[in-house]
């Protein structure tokens, strides 16, 4: 098997974190771009949903794919064209004429962006044993962050001055420097024995998280009641569990090799460690849907203002990230990622008392907070989950963990979009207006700021602002709810040892078990 000095892994992870990168930014810049592509590209509320739901949608739906393919043929293999097609991807959506055009450039972006990110986590387990790998996922977290005040800045201070499609023609150096980085001093790791092609599981888990995902963002736009909604949520949900008695059925064939082996889900710390990996993401959504949205509309500030302002954040989640590991190992992975969710259910709650009023350090004090308490939750949740996954193993138990994470965030985007839809349409009073009028404020609150200008009308300004941040209180107060659960989850089930293997391996010279007592 392939091995790498000391030194060399650290900067074949750095290689790696340059290609982590190189996604992130997409996603960060699309947060503050959101306001502008609404007017450019005259996207209602439901296509700006559409825009990040729908990349989550196909990144959800290749993550389990695209695993098995890297054990398969190589991680190294598979990340270099995913690299190459995300730069394909950006240039499609710069150049995008209409809403669906630049959906559809998403979608490119999404296939490369699973290739990215799966192979990146399963590198990293093939780069590193468990007693360094809850450092190198501490600093896998931190590149993560760091594309978060990059994108907003850069691309706050790009909307502002220049053409809205270079914030998308920003990622083709990005990705070809980190081609060029992987391609020189990454392995190119894979299972010693080739994995079997489960092409009916995998046709059963793309086609059921297509379908559960559709629904999801489906219940942004029309309701959780809604046919459009149940329906394809019903179905992805059969589609799964069908998936779930195939995969389990096959691997009790003496010749079958399923896509998910159900042994790996049977270690409490992978199990439990990807979960709530999921759920921190879940309780965050709110907070990046909505502010920059809330920094344009109610407060006034440009794209450039916009990004300045969600730096509290970010600085906060490398805060909580960086020392994330090192902290599990003194007082264990239950301990510090209980105490990360409730550092974010505080934040949010705190946040959830936001008005057109509040000053800029209530914001940013709030902000800073869910931050950390992002930063300590999710880090340690995914060593929990990586620690002690072989590499045989790699691509598919990071898939499973990416795949969870990226159904997570639209079910977040649908349960906080309606909240916020719904409270924003309750608290507007539109009176004496026309029914086109009234129709464009009903349309999103870019909609209302227009018409209130158009009219120079105060009071309809005031309303449909107050409206608006109402409507994020409610997201907010929601995402601290899912926190609280997280840490209440954590506290019950997350073993408190888990990131501590490492060093207690390294001590001992034993080898611990992959599956942990029940």
């Amino acid at each position: 098997m392939w091995t790498i000095a000391s030194r060399g892994r650290w900067w074949a992870l750095g290689a790696v974190n340059l290609a982590v990168i190189a996604v992130g930014l997409d996603g960060t810049v699309l947060s503050v771009a959101l306001p502008t592509l609404a007017h450019a590209l005259h996207a209602s509320e439901s296509d700006l949903q559409w825009f990040s739901s729908g990349y989550l949608l196909v990144l959800a739906a290749a993550m389990l794919p695209v695993g098995l393919m890297g054990d398969r043929f190589g991680r190294k293999r598979i990340m270099l064209p995913a690299l190459a097609l995300f730069a394909v991807g950006s240039a499609a959506c710069a150049y995008s004429p209409s809403p669906g055009a630049f959906i559809a450039a998403r979608a490119v972006l999404a296939l490369a962006g699973a290739g990215v990110i799966v192979m990146a986590l399963s590198a990293l387990i093939g780069l590193f044993d468990e007693q360094d790998r809850g450092r190198a996922v501490g600093v896998w977290a931190a590149a993560n962050f760091l594309a978060l005040p990059i994108g907003p800045i850069l691309g706050g201070w790009l909307l502002s001055h220049f053409w809205w499609g270079w914030v998308f023609v920003l990622n083709i150096p990005v990705a070809l420097v980190g081609f060029a980085a992987v391609a020189l001093l990454v392995p190119d790791t894979r299972a010693e024995e080739k994995p079997g092609l489960d092409l009916v599981g995998i046709a059963l888990s793309v086609a059921g998280l297509v379908a559960l995902s559709y629904g999801l963002i489906a219940a942004g736009s029309h309701g959780w009641t809604s046919a459009a909604t149940l329906a394809p949520m019903l179905a992805g949900l059969a589609v799964l569990a069908a998936f779930g008695v195939w995969e389990r059925w096959l691997a009790h064939t003496p010749s079958g090799e399923p896509l998910l082996d159900p042994d790996l889900l049977r270690s409490r710390s992978y199990r439990w460690g990807v979960i709530l990996q999921a759920v921190a993401i879940l309780g965050m959504v709110g907070v990046l849907f909505t502010m920059p949205q809330f920094f344009q509309a109610v407060t006034g500030t440009d794209a450039m203002g916009s990004g300045l302002r969600l730096l509290p954040l970010i600085c906060g989640l490398i805060a909580g990230a960086v020392p994330a590991d090192r902290l599990s190992r003194r007082v264990g992975a239950k301990t510090v990622t209980t105490t990360g969710f409730l550092i974010l259910t505080v934040g949010l709650a705190v946040g959830s008392r936001t008005s057109t009023s509040s000053g800029d350090a209530f914001i940013a004090i709030w902000m800073a907070l869910v931050g950390v308490g992002m930063g300590l939750s999710m880090a340690t949740a995914a060593s929990a989950a990586l620690v002690e996954l072989p590499q045989e193993r790699g691509g598919i138990g990071s898939a499973v963990m990416q795949a969870l994470n990226k159904t997570g965030a639209p079910l977040g985007a649908a349960i906080l979009g309606s909240a916020l839809t719904s409270v924003y349409l309750a608290r507007l009073h539109l009176t004496g207006l026309s029914a086109a009028l009234a129709a464009a404020v009903r349309h999103s609150v870019f909609g209302g700021v227009a018409v209130a200008a158009q009219l120079h009308s105060q009071p309809l300004l005031s309303n449909v602002r107050d409206a608006f941040a109402a409507g994020v209180d409610e997201a907010l107060l929601i995402s601290a709810g899912i926190a609280m659960i997280g840490a209440l989850l954590s506290l019950g089930f997350l073993p408190n040892l888990v990131t501590a293997a490492g060093s207690e391996r390294a001590s001992t010279g034993k080898d611990m078990p992959l599956v942990e007592p029940h």
